[in-house]
């Protein structure tokens, strides 16, 4: 089994200095897209999984070409859900996030009011891993630090999603306690490819990190956050 995440390009969060919800690519992350897509290709994957945001649809989208198989559209792969900030001027949504950043720890886990609170947010993701992990016969097993029964040699997957997602995602899979700022401690840029294994232990296996934010495939000039 391989489980391969891939973070979204560039998206237009600012048009004409007002905010969109739901952004596309800018010109630049079509073209990181693009050379995803170029990446990927003759690359033997099974089954490839995607968000239902708009920039990581159109992230997916050259992926899909290249690899020719059908995509698989998961809500829980939606990054967290911010407050509505379409048409909000981009210097009142830059402050709101930066205030927050300074709220007291515990405040941290409600996320942004009118948004999707990070404990929401966690469990949304990581229920939605679990059951999908489940669902090709990798069973996460009761205890800690975490051990799954997976049937050998299983898929390879591509997860075409979120910062915030895929953080969530990785830190669960590698038995790391969360924390409410899981994009910034685990910092993938745009475009990025971060790969997990399994590894025999304990007669089980837990998940290795073998790639964080690979960006080889991307020339120095697109590399972005």
């Amino acid at each position: 089994m391989e489980l391969i995440f891939v973070r979204h390009g560039q998206p237009q969060w600012d048009i004409d200095g007002r905010g969109v919800d739901n952004p596309v690519l800018t010109e630049l992350g079509h073209r990181q897209a693009e050379l995803l897509g170029e990446a990927f290709a003759g690359e033997a994957i099974d089954r490839i999984l995607v968000s239902p945001l708009i920039r990581a649809q159109q992230t997916a989208a050259p992926i899909i070409e290249a690899l020719g198989i059908e995509p698989e559209t998961h809500d829980w792969l939606a990054e967290i859900t911010a407050p509505v900030w379409q048409d909000t001027p981009t210097e009142v949504v830059e402050r709101v996030f930066a205030e927050s950043r300074i709220r007291p720890l515990e405040e941290q886990w409600l996320g942004i009011p009118g948004g999707e609170s990070f404990r929401d947010f966690h469990d949304r993701v990581t229920f939605g891993l679990i059951d999908f992990l489940s669902s090709i016969d990798c069973v996460r097993l009761n205890g800690f630090p975490p051990l799954w029964q997976l049937t050998e040699p299983g898929p390879r997957i591509v997860i075409v999603a979120h910062s915030g997602t895929n953080a969530v995602s990785l830190g669960h899979l590698l038995g790391i306690d969360p924390v409410p700022w899981e994009w910034e401690r685990f910092v993938a840029f745009h475009a990025s490819v971060s790969v997990v294994k399994p590894m025999h232990i304990a007669q089980k296996h837990s998940f290795s990190l073998f790639r964080f934010s690979d960006l080889s495939h991307l020339p120095a000039e697109l590399h972005t956050r």
